[in-house]
């Protein structure tokens, strides 16, 4: 049965020249319709390349043999390039707190690359059984005053994976990010039945996880809620105009938004600039010295040229 009416649709993976295309109104086509599909050939889509994540339109359907044809791409909200995947609404940034150990400097950096995406940002910590009570509150403690409320992950309490399940369910379009061996495979194992994604352990040599997840693909856990699931270490490359590097800092922006601080001129960076304000007891300024300090290379260069 051919059917020939235009419908919007949501790419869930995509291979060589060919997209799996799950339809985002599927009222006519009952719950589990997906479609192969090619773009058709006389569509210019500008030299935009589609992703994974992308809202296409398709055509031509052919609810038989499940084939359909895209005949246009709609405008995405982002796009992250490494992994390459298109409107993300939640990063969920992931760390374990030991094997491997914790590495702060890293986590400040993964999560400042996120915050850069525009989107919902929250900090994942796994691996909790391997750490006492004490320890586990006192990280909930440091990042609270970072600015996020920590969700701990303790693989042996089905509980704590309910709880984490629940809140997926709530959210558009999800994506774990954070470096190999921290349990990103395992979660998305126990979030996608079937899935069985091959997990390697942590390399004793080098101290970090191996990649074994190879291709990018949405997978539904519930009503129009998506997760990603991508290759290993994934980390957007930061590169952030300095001049917009402070509100990605909550500590900073906060102060900025209340209107604590009223520095002298108003494209202050807050490193030592004259009369400069900004209350810079907290912990991540000496993260965010470094990040200014590396951004300032890149930003003069583009002045320059």
């Amino acid at each position: 049965m051919r059917i020939n009416s235009k419908h919007l649709g949501l790419v869930t993976k995509k291979f060589n020249d060919f997209f799996l295309v799950d339809l985002k109104n599927q009222e006519s086509f009952g719950n589990s319709d997906r479609f192969l599909c090619k773009v058709r050939k006389s569509i210019n889509f500008k030299d935009q390349l589609i992703y994974v994540g992308d809202d296409v339109v398709i055509d031509n359907i052919d609810s038989k043999n499940k084939r359909a044809v895209i005949t246009s791409l709609q405008k995405r909200k982002n796009l992250l390039l490494r992994p390459s995947v298109a409107n993300i609404s939640n990063i969920y940034i992931m760390f374990s707190v030991e094997e491997p150990e914790l590495n702060l400097s890293q986590v400040n950096r993964f999560l400042i690359s996120a915050e850069s995406m525009g989107v919902e940002v929250a900090l994942v910590l796994t691996k909790c059984d391997l750490i006492s009570d004490k320890k586990r509150s006192f990280l909930l403690d440091k990042f609270w005053k970072w600015g996020y409320q920590a969700i701990t992950l303790n693989f042996q309490k089905s509980n704590h994976f309910k709880n984490f399940l629940a809140e997926l369910k709530q959210k558009e379009c999800s994506i774990f990010m954070g470096p190999s061996g921290v349990g990103k495979t395992t979660l998305l194992n126990m979030i996608i039945p079937g899935l069985q994604n091959s997990t390697a352990p942590v390399s004793n040599k080098i101290k970090r996880g191996k990649n074994t997840t190879r291709n990018v693909e949405l997978f539904s856990i519930s009503n129009q809620s998506y997760i990603v699931d991508t290759p290993g270490f994934n980390m957007q490359p930061l590169e952030v105009d300095i001049r917009v590097l402070p509100n990605l800092y909550s500590e900073i922006s906060k102060q900025l938004i209340d209107e604590k601080i009223k520095c002298k001129f108003r494209n202050c960076l807050h490193l030592n600039d004259e009369g400069c304000n900004l209350d810079k007891s907290f912990e991540r300024y000496s993260f965010y010295k470094e990040m200014i300090d590396s951004s300032k290379i890149h930003y003069y260069q583009i002045q320059e040229d």
